[in-house]
Formats: structure tokens, sequence, C-alpha cells
């Protein structure tokens, strides 16, 4: 089945509601966020259900939590504007397509999924046998597939979860992409594209089926995303068309790769709550001096004459990135000799990111000061998102005879 994530450039993300965000959150995926909502169709989301796939036991503070990340949302730059916010559990949506996608769904793929053995063996405090959990890998997917997002943002650890999802569309696509007539449809679609491109999309589908040329694949492709006068589900059907198969339902989604994000906590290990090395998106500048200047370094300077290895040292990952060029190698060569002492290393640093708190601290303050704001960029959210998810339920239930006009 061919992907039509190439005609759907909608891309959806989701974080799970931790409360108030740190500066890992910040450089590793909402510098990105705000990036990709001025190129693409973004929905992004609280992800309060994929909450509860661990902390099932302790739910007293989630939606305290989603507001706080909200709040972090705004205030580094997501503009409800320019893309879709909204919060899982107000879209029931995708319960729905998540409880008809586990029909199809065989045991083995998801006992596959690699996050599966490795959180398991992360939290072995918790109770993990549960039905939630070994499931939590298709929720995401019922939450990308229900959206047709054609672009999903993950590091390259989360792959494999793309990877399942586009599985999971190829095969409902499979079961249930058959429709009455659809070769009649299809060509009756083609004939809508106008003469010479309806001639030229024959052309490359019969050079794909019978060649197996993919370039001509990819230009029947690019033509079909460009065409105006084609329904949704027009399309939809003559991406199917180009392999000879049924028509597609549920979009394949592709994992638009995103860079690791590089930032350290304050003890040189991955900024994480659970560590307790974070440094907080809107914690006063007092309290953001006072960890960084108690940060270890490097262990080989125990006196101020000693020279250090900043390659060693938990602040060089800081100053790899907030400070220039010519910082690093003031610092490198400083360092090395013994020059400055761990203090004046970090001061830079230190001046860094209180600089690049300043603005997110004040825009927090105008949702804080004024949270019916908050709830109402969030509730126009998820009607808008529920618009969509409703719309592509109607679709799914319909293929798969579930539709109560049918009855």
């Amino acid at each position: 089945m061919i992907s039509t994530a190439a005609a759907n450039q909608r891309v959806l993300s989701g974080m799970r509601p931790t409360g108030r965000l740190h500066l890992g959150h910040y450089h590793g995926v909402l510098k990105n966020w705000v990036r990709l909502q001025h190129e693409y169709e973004c929905f992004f989301f609280v992800a309060d259900w994929h909450a509860l796939t661990t902390d099932y036991d302790n739910t007293s503070g989630i939606v305290t939590s989603c507001w706080d990340m909200v709040v972090d949302w705004l205030a580094c730059g997501v503009n409800p504007n320019s893309a879709t916010l909204f919060v899982q559990s107000q879209v029931p949506e995708h319960a729905e397509l998540y409880l008809l996608l586990s029909m199809i769904t065989p045991l083995g793929w998801l006992e596959r999924v690699p996050s599966y053995k490795d959180q398991q063996e992360k939290l072995k405090e918790k109770d993990l046998g549960t039905i939630g959990f070994l499931g939590y890998p298709l929720l995401q997917s019922a939450d990308i597939l229900i959206y047709k997002a054609g672009l999903v943002p993950v590091g390259e650890d989360q792959v494999a979860h793309i990877e399942l999802t586009r599985e999971i569309a190829r095969r409902f696509n499979h079961f249930y992409g058959g429709e009455p007539d659809f070769a009649a449809k299809a060509e009756a679609a083609v004939a809508n594209m106008g003469k010479k491109n309806a001639t030229l999309y024959q052309t490359l589908r019969r050079r794909y089926q019978e060649q197996g040329d993919h370039e001509a694949l990819e230009t029947a492709k690019a033509l079909l995303t460009g065409q105006q006068n084609l329904t949704l589900s027009d399309r939809e059907r003559l991406f199917g068309y180009l392999a000879g198969e049924g028509k597609i339902i549920l979009v394949e989604p592709a994992a638009l790769l995103t860079e690791t994000a590089k930032m350290p906590g304050i003890d040189g290990q991955k900024m994480s709550k659970s560590y307790g090395n974070i440094i907080g998106l809107r914690e006063e500048p007092l309290i953001v001096e006072k960890k960084l200047r108690t940060m270890p370094t490097d262990p080989a300077r125990v006196r101020r004459t000693d020279p250090g290895d900043p390659e060693k040292c938990p602040v060089w990952e800081f100053h790899k990135v907030y400070s220039d060029d010519q910082v690093r190698g003031w610092v490198m060569d400083s360092c090395r000799g013994a020059k400055i002492g761990c203090l004046e290393c970090k001061q830079p640093v230190i001046d860094a990111v209180i600089a690049e708190q300043a603005p997110i601290r004040e825009r927090a303050r105008e949702f804080t000061d004024n949270p019916s704001l908050v709830k109402n960029i969030i509730n126009e959210g998820c009607e808008q998102a529920r618009d969509v998810a409703q719309a592509t339920m109607e679709e799914v239930r319909d293929v798969m005879k579930l539709a109560s006009n049918k009855l």
C-alpha cells in the first residue's frame, strides 16, 4: 500500500502531562514545535490518557500538570493561531479508534515494540502487567491515524512506534479499503483531473505497475498532491489505484526525524525530573544561578591552579548549547591552562540561561494571570481537533460497516 504521507503535510505530536517543563523539553521538543508550526499544519496535544499507562494509581495531579504544561508551550512560542492545541481525553474518538484497531492488531506486534520491555525494566517498582501498558503503542497509533497525520516528529528511539503505526494502517486498509466498484470510481476520479493530467497519471501508473518505476510513482504522487479539483476521498482513492489496490482510509505516517536533544542536567546526566537535575523553564534567576554555580566540574581540578579538561566537565555540555565558538575556545584554553576558576567558566552559561528564560517567564505570567485565556485556547483546539477526528471516524465506521445510518 502506498503511503500518502507526501500528500498530507499534517504534523502530530504530543507530550505526557508532567507539570512545568524544563530546559530539556525546550531544547528537545518545543523549539522544534515552534519551527514546525510555520511549515506545516500542526496538531499538538496533551497525552493525558498516556499518563495513565504507568501512573494509573496516582491521578491526582494530572489536571494541574496539563495546564502548567500548556502554559509553558504558549510561553515558549507555540501559537494557537498557527497550531491546534488540545487535550487527548477531550477527543473521545481517540479511544474509539484505539478499540477498533485493537480488534485487528496482532498481540505479537505490541510485544515486540522495543520500549515495551525497556520500560518494564526501568519501572520495576510498578505493576505494568496491564492491558493499558501493553497497548499504549497502539493508542499512540490511534492518536496519529485519526488525524491522518503524514509526519510525526520523533527521535531515532521512537522510529519503531512509527513503523508499527504504518503496519497497522496498512493492515486496516487491506481489510477495509476495498469498496464496491473501486476501479470504476477511480477511473471517474481520473477523468476529473482534466485530459492532460489524466493521461499523465495513467502513463505514470502503468510505468510503475508494469516496470516497477519508482520515479514514476513519486511523480504520480506529486501530481495528485497538486490537484485542486479532486475531493479528499478521490485523492485517497487514486493513491490506492496507483498500486492497483483499494482506497486508502488511514494514512501511513512518516517519521520526521529530529536531532536528539543535547541538553544535560546539572549533574551531567540527561536532564530529567526523576534524576532531580533539572532547570525549570520558569525558575527564578537566583535559583537558576545557585544551581549552575554549584554544578560539579572536572574532578581533576581540586585546586584553582590544577589544569582541567572541559570534555570531562558537565559544564562544558552547557557551553555546547549556550556558548558561541569564541566563548568555547576561551573555555577550552583557559581551563586546560588553569587560567580561570570554575566559577568564571560557569558565568557565561549562567548569563545565557537566565537571558533565555526571561521572555519565557514574562509570557508565562500573561497566561497564569489570565487562566480563562488558556482555557479558551484549549477548548477551541479541542473543538477543531474533534471535527477532524469525527470525520475520520465516520469514514472508519462506514468502511467497517458500523455506521449507524446503515442500520
